[in-house]
C-alpha cells in the first residue's frame, strides 16, 4: 500500500504551529524562532535585516509589501522587549474617560470584526486591514495570556464612531479581543483615513483581562500605532479616502507628528499586504506591570508635562483637548 505524504507544512525543517495559515500568521514564537536562525547562518548582529528578511519570505511575494517595515528598529520593536510608549488617548476614546461615554460596557464589544456597529447596523467601508498586536508582561518576560486590547479609530473620512457629527449613534471602529497563550490579538478594519494634523493612527488600550477591560480606571498601557507613508499613499489614492491625501501631506512626514516624533521605533506598524488584497499590520506591545500608567484617561506624556497635541477630525463637534 502506497504510503500517503505527510500533510503538516514545514519551513525550514520546523512544523508550521497554524499549517493552514500563512508563513506571517504563525505567531511571535515562531517569527523570533525564524529570526534567531537566519541570524546565525547570515552572521547579522542586529535583528533588523532578519526582520526585513522574514517579512520578505512571509509576504510570499505580494505586491505593494512595505520597504519600511525593515528598518533598522524593526527588531527590537518586534520583539516586545522594551515597553510600549505611553500616548493620550485622545479626545474620541469612549472608555469612561468623558461624560461616562463608555462603549466598553456596551453588549459584544468583544468582537474581531470592528468594521460595523454592535447592533450590526451601519458598515464602513475602506481598504481592509488585519491589524495584529503581541502583547508581553515585561515583568514575567512573558506572552500576556488573557490581556484585553480595545482598539478605536476613525474611518477613511476622519470621523470617529459615537462623536463625529452625523455617526453619533454608531459604534464602527471600536472592539476588544483577548489576548491568546501567546499574547497576540487581531482585528478585522480598514486602513484609517488622514485628517488634519495627525498622522494616519489607530489608538489602543491594555487591560489586565477582560473582566477589567470596562472603565479607563482599570487601563495598563496606552498607546498609539502608526502606518507607513508608502502605504498610505497608495491607499488614499482609492475612493472613500477623500481629503486624506492632502492632509497627509500637510502633516509633512511621520516625524513631524507630535505623538510619534520621539517614539516611532516602537509604534510604526510592520506592514505586509497590498492595496488590492488588504494589508496586515502587526505591532509588539511591552506592558510593565510594575510601574503606573503615565496617559490613559486623557493624561499627559510620560515625563508628567502637558499633553500632546493632534488634530481634530473634520465635520466633528468640538472635542476636548488635548486632541489625537
Amino acid at each position: 500500500m502506497t504510503q500517503r505524504p505527510p500533510t503538516h507544512r514545514t519551513f525550514e525543517g520546523r512544523p508550521l504551529h497554524r499549517p493552514d495559515d500563512e508563513l506571517v500568521d504563525q505567531g511571535a514564537a515562531f517569527d523570533v524562532a525564524t529570526l534567531l536562525t537566519r541570524r546565525r547562518a547570515l552572521g547579522v548582529l542586529g535583528l533588523g535585516f532578519g526582520s526585513a528578511a522574514l517579512a520578505a519570505c512571509g509576504a510570499g511575494g505580494s505586491e505593494g509589501t512595505s520597504p519600511s517595515s525593515s528598518s533598522s528598529s524593526a527588531g527590537t520593536a518586534a520583539s516586545g522587549s522594551v515597553e510600549i510608549p505611553e500616548e493620550t488617548n485622545g479626545p474620541y476614546p469612549a472608555d469612561g474617560t468623558v461624560d461616562d461615554l463608555n462603549v466598553l460596557s456596551e453588549s459584544g464589544i468583544v468582537r474581531q470584526d470592528i468594521t460595523t456597529s454592535l447592533d450590526g447596523g451601519q458598515s464602513v467601508d475602506g481598504v481592509p486591514l488585519t491589524m495584529k498586536f503581541t502583547v508581553t508582561d515585561l515583568v514575567d518576560n512573558a506572552p500576556f495570556a488573557g490581556a484585553a486590547v480595545y482598539v478605536w479609530h476613525c474611518d477613511g473620512q476622519g470621523r470617529y464612531s459615537m462623536y463625529t457629527q452625523g455617526v453619533e449613534d454608531q459604534t464602527w471602529l471600536r472592539g476588544v479581543q483577548i489576548a491568546d497563550a501567546e499574547g497576540a490579538v487581531s482585528f478585522t478594519t480598514i486602513v484609517p483615513g488622514a485628517y488634519q494634523g495627525r498622522w494616519p493612527h489607530i489608538h489602543f488600550e491594555v487591560y489586565p483581562d477582560v473582566d477589567s477591560a470596562t472603565d479607563v480606571d482599570n487601563v495598563i498601557a496606552t498607546s498609539q500605532v502608526a502606518f507607513t507613508e508608502d502605504m498610505l499613499r497608495e491607499v488614499y489614492a482609492r475612493d472613500g479616502y477623500d481629503g486624506s491625501i492632502d492632509n497627509l501631506e500637510g502633516v509633512g512626514s511621520v516625524e513631524d507628528d507630535g505623538i510619534f516624533a520621539d517614539s516611532l521605533d516602537q509604534q510604526m506598524a510592520q506592514i505586509s499586504g497590498s492595496v488590492s488584497r488588504g494589508y496586515t499590520a502587526t505591532l509588539a506591545v511591552g506592558v510593565d506591570t510594575s510601574t503606573e500608567p503615565g496617559s490613559g484617561g486623557m493624561g499627559g506624556d510620560p515625563g508628567g508635562g502637558q499633553p500632546r497635541s493632534g488634530g481634530q477630525p473634520p465635520s466633528g463637534g468640538q472635542p476636548p483637548s488635548p486632541r489625537g
